[in-house]
């Protein structure tokens, strides 16, 4: 079964004027328009497309990547909200609807929501719900300490920030461990830091120890060259500006500017560091 919403590998039937018709089972042969296609295609050929129903409900095929794929969670704006519900835009031409029983709470025109999309089995539609609890995994996870991960902040708490890892399960990031300003729907690239016992996952937005001091590392060479060189933030600065400027503790500051002083890449001024 071809699913509507996200991509799939698609085999061509065959070549017309208007494009490649795509074999998608049970929707029959379907149209991907030239438009769509940046490569020299035969019958027989596969290709990665996404289908979804326009306008006049019909099903259609594109190779543009939408904001958001069924099955996922992301941060999507209202563009309009009338008696049927809140259309919000997910980058694509017809926009997805949350009928008002999804809605956590009742969604504003031109606000920015953290939804899950996916299939309604009644209407064989894609529609949005932002009470996204239920489609949170609750089986165990299988992570190991420091696997890279993609994860979406989902809201704030007493402890830091909750955020969604692989649009799967949740995760905790503490406060303490924040070095910049996050907000709701933002996606990131962070870090397993452990799997507790009681199956709760804690992350962290950088890679620990050496890898730490590594990533930034570049990082920092990048900021001074962009800044002509020079950066006023120094070991002696406070952490509050460290972490406002560059997003990390005064710790990894100070231990990647140790380390880029041992390799000669820069030298310390009275007024700042300079890149050499």
């Amino acid at each position: 079964m071809t699913p509507l919403g996200q991509f799939t590998l698609l085999t061509i039937k065959s070549i017309v004027p208007q494009g490649a018709m795509l074999d998608t089972e049970q929707f029959g042969e379907v149209l991907l328009p030239n438009k769509f296609i940046n490569q020299d295609l035969s019958p027989g050929d596969a290709i990665e497309a996404l289908l979804y129903r326009d306008g006049s409900d019909r099903i259609c095929a594109t190779t543009e990547v939408p904001l958001v794929q069924a099955g996922q969670f992301a941060s999507l704006k209202v563009k309009q909200v009338n008696k049927l519900g809140a259309f919000l835009d997910w980058g694509m031409p017809k926009d997805i609807l949350v009928p008002p029983k999804l809605q956590l709470r009742k969604m504003e025109q031109g606000k920015s929501y953290l939804v899950y999309v996916y299939l309604d089995e009644h209407t064989q539609k894609l529609v949005a719900t932002s009470k996204i609890e239920k489609f949170i995994d609750i089986w165990p996870a299988d992570y190991t300490a420091g696997q890279t991960v993609d994860i979406i902040i989902g809201g704030k708490t007493d402890l830091g920030f909750k955020a969604i890892i692989n649009h799967k399960h949740w995760g905790l990031i503490y406060r303490n461990e924040v070095f910049k300003p996050l907000r709701v729907g933002q996606q990131l690239t962070a870090y397993i830091k452990q799997v507790r016992e009681d199956d709760r996952i804690d992350l962290s937005l950088s890679r620990a120890g050496k890898h730490k001091v590594k990533d930034f590392e570049s990082e920092f060479i990048d900021y001074l060259t962009q800044n002509n060189g020079f950066s006023h933030i120094n070991d002696k600065s406070s952490p509050a500006d460290i972490s406002q400027t560059f997003g990390v503790s005064k710790k990894t500051f100070k231990a990647t500017v140790g380390h880029l002083l041992k390799k000669g890449k820069i030298e310390l001024t009275q007024t700042g560091i300079q890149l050499k």
